[in-house]
């Protein structure tokens, strides 16, 4: 229970289980035995002995593998890191679009050669349509993994 304890304090602040002070344990220790192992422990996720502060998983916990990252040696995982080599960058596309989009129309404002030829509803609509088709790129694909 004091491993797990000192892992998730650790994760939590940012540093190490070494640089942990006492607050930042105690933090943790306290709704970990209170009440999250408890509860966990009720509802079959993993086996918790309060009088031996021993935690072990049980096969329901394996359900959980997918959204939690369990690999070893891995402290978090940063926002800008793919979940696997299928995920997409989905926001960076749609701010892609965007950004190209506000370009077109700053051009056809200041009537740049061959974007200045175009007008503000043709660039509104290649816009939506390319809004329309990521979108349901994404949605495609989200229901098929």
């Amino acid at each position: 229970m004091r491993d797990i304890a000192e892992q998730v304090a650790a994760w939590e602040n940012g540093t190490t289980v070494a640089r942990l002070s006492s607050d930042e344990r105690q933090r943790v220790y306290i709704p970990l035995y209170q009440s999250h192992l408890p509860k966990l422990d009720e509802e079959g996720v993993v086996n918790y002995d309060q009088n031996r502060g021993t935690v072990e998983r049980t096969e329901l916990a394996n359900q959980f593998d997918k959204y939690l990252d369990i690999s070893e040696g891995v402290d978090a995982v940063t926002d800008d890191k793919l979940e696997d080599e299928h995920d997409r960058p989905w926001a960076l596309y749609y701010l892609g679009i965007s950004a190209f989009g506000t370009l077109l129309l700053g051009g056809v404002a200041v009537g740049l050669p061959f974007v200045g030829t175009l007008s503000a509803i043709a660039v509104g609509g290649f816009v939506v349509a390319a809004f329309t088709l990521v979108t349901l790129a994404q949605t495609f694909t989200e229901r098929n993994e």
